[in-house]
């Protein structure tokens, strides 16, 4: 008999189960629209971004249709266009401009992974370095003077650049002048007396390091906000159990903080890892020169070139740069999943 009851038991157990399942599915819709309608101000709030995405977001990608077509009789519009196929690819990939593009590729990729391998960790060890400063009046000044180059122009970060590696004079055809750190550099011996007085800033082995360390001075202390947010959020009592135990700074820094701030770490890798050949063209023209591109042309400067020869060819390096990104975002996504759970 208990065996029946239990086998009984079960039974009605799975129907309730299967009931309840049948019932959350038809009314599933039911409760997504009570939950919206309950917070409907949180959603209306997303209706601006929505609006901005779907206009330069989404709407932009219909005229990366014109990389698979030849604009023949001059039709402004992209469906109007003939369609052409992996013409455009296979001209720059392996035809005429192939040179160009691979060498835009690899200063591409290598700025990229420079700028991921020194300019991120700079904001995390930032957000630490916040973190143990004890007066709230100089940690906000000084959080301030790292803020403040993110909100000048990029056009003033780059003349500033100019002013003070390679100055150069006004008459033309004069050689560059020294400026004030490119004069520091020679004096420590980074670089060499010749260098120093034709302007490093004309030298394209000095192209790379000058942008990744200039982008990381303008951007190092805004994107340690996120950082600092998740540091400051870990509970004090986890400090105090580890001073309990003996931990000094560099322990619990070691052992508390940066396993509490891993998640918030990875997705910011996984987001920074999206745009890694996402390299803005607005700096990289205003920092090189004609003595500079072949280590400064990358493939967005690369497609503005290409504008004014065929416009449906520029728009490729920007189709394989979207594709590339996209592909390197499930990568990361992937491995995150199984190193971290995250």
């Amino acid at each position: 008999m208990n065996m029946k009851d239990n086998l009984i038991e079960r039974e009605i157990d799975i129907k309730k189960i299967e009931n309840s399942q049948e019932t959350y599915e038809r009314n599933y819709w039911k409760n997504v629209f009570k939950k919206i309608f309950k917070d409907y101000r949180l959603y209306l709030m997303l209706i601006p971004m929505l609006f901005v995405f779907f206009c330069w977001r989404y709407l932009p990608m219909y005229e990366l249709l014109s990389s698979f077509k030849v604009n023949l009789n001059g039709a402004l519009k992209v469906s109007d266009q003939h369609f052409l196929g992996y013409n455009n690819f296979n001209t720059l990939l392996f035809g005429t401009y192939q040179e160009q593009f691979w060498q835009a590729f690899r200063n591409t990729f290598v700025i990229s992974f420079y700028g991921l391998l020194f300019g991120f960790p700079i904001p995390i060890i930032l957000a630490l370095f916040f973190n143990e400063i004890k007066s709230n009046i100089y940690r906000g000044v000084l959080q301030v003077v790292t803020y403040l180059p993110k909100f000048i122009s990029t056009v003033i970060i780059t003349t500033l650049v100019w002013m003070l590696l390679s100055s150069p004079k006004i008459s033309s055809g004069a050689n560059a002048s020294s400026g004030v750190v490119a004069q520091f550099l020679e004096f420590i011996g980074l670089v060499s007396k010749e260098d120093s007085i034709s302007g490093i800033m004309y030298k394209p082995e000095y192209f790379r390091s000058i942008y990744i360390i200039s982008g990381i001075w303008e951007s190092a202390g805004y994107s340690s906000i996120v950082f600092f947010a998740a540091v400051i959020a870990i509970s004090p009592t986890s400090y105090e159990a580890a001073q309990i135990d003996g931990a000094g700074k560099l322990d619990q820094m070691r052992y508390i903080v940066l396993p509490s701030i891993l998640s918030t770490i990875v997705i910011m890798l996984i987001i920074r890892i999206g745009s890694l050949l996402s390299v803005g063209y607005e700096q990289i023209i205003l920092l090189k020169s004609t003595y500079t591109n072949v280590t400064a042309q990358v493939m967005s400067t690369l497609a503005l070139d290409l504008k004014d020869i065929n416009v449906n060819l520029a728009t490729v390096p920007e189709m394989i740069n979207n594709i590339t990104s996209m592909l390197l975002v499930i990568g990361a996504n992937m491995i995150s999943k199984k190193a971290t759970d995250t």
